[in-house]
């Protein structure tokens, strides 16, 4: 399909919720550009993998101008890499601050930034955020300040952009998820895990890949927090 097949960036790509968004995507036969540190390169022609820290803006850089020297251009980003750290606050070192704040908003911002200049350009564009019900409902058995701090300012940074950008084709949408079953969560937290949900387990990732796909298509809809999250947002 040539320039005209539609490319997406996907960030945090190598396992859980980000590996099956590069599916998803290329399922609906997008070219991906794909990163993450440990992200290894792929036999599809149509996967371009970007290897680097997303905190890191000489990252962001380099998946921005290899997008466009594969592919041409770029359609979609999914800020899909984050870190989640469990502690009350005064347990947090200045290490862990650095490291969430690092990955959650400043790899937010770079490739946003970066992404977001290609698609003025071009006159259209879809950015999703991966954020957290946590941030909106906050759960005594899951201490998230610091989640609450980076994923909530990526919920109203979404809300403001999708204003800032709504007469210039550029739409953007956040997915909010509960506790997704990857790798992240040791099967013998699972059953603890489902029980923060009123629905009584836990998502999976292809609920969030459904998600972002709907959102993708959605062409009315933008500055939407999507819940994906078992009935958390709804309440307790």
């Amino acid at each position: 399909m040539g320039a005209e097949q539609k490319v997406v960036i996907i960030t945090g790509a190598s396992q859980g919720i980000g590996a099956d968004l590069v599916k998803g995507y290329r399922d609906r036969n997008y070219r991906v550009v794909a990163n993450s540190r440990a992200i290894k390169p792929s036999s599809d022609p149509d996967i371009l993998a970007v290897p680097g820290d997303i905190a890191d803006p000489k990252t962001a850089e380099r998946i921005v101008s290899q997008a466009l020297e594969h592919f041409g251009r770029i359609d979609t980003l999914v800020n899909n890499a984050g870190i989640f750290i469990a502690k009350p606050l005064v347990d947090y070192s200045d290490e862990d601050y650095a490291a969430i704040v690092g990955i959650n908003l400043n790899g937010f911002f770079q490739i946003t930034r970066r992404a977001a200049r290609e698609m003025l350009k071009q006159g259209s564009g879809h950015i999703v955020q991966i954020t957290t019900t946590l941030a909106e409902q906050a759960n005594s058995n899951v201490p998230s300040v610091l989640a609450s701090l980076t994923k909530g300012g990526l919920n109203a940074a979404t809300k403001s952009l999708a204003i800032e950008y709504a007469k210039k084709g550029i739409r953007v949408n956040a997915v909010s998820p509960g506790v997704i079953k990857t790798p992240m969560h040791a099967p013998a937290t699972h059953e603890f895990l489902a029980n923060l949900h009123p629905v009584g387990r836990m998502g999976e990732a292809k609920d969030i890949v459904d998600a972002v796909l709907f959102l993708e298509g959605a062409c009315f809809v933008t500055g939407e927090i999507l819940h994906v999250d078992g009935g958390q947002s709804a309440g307790h």
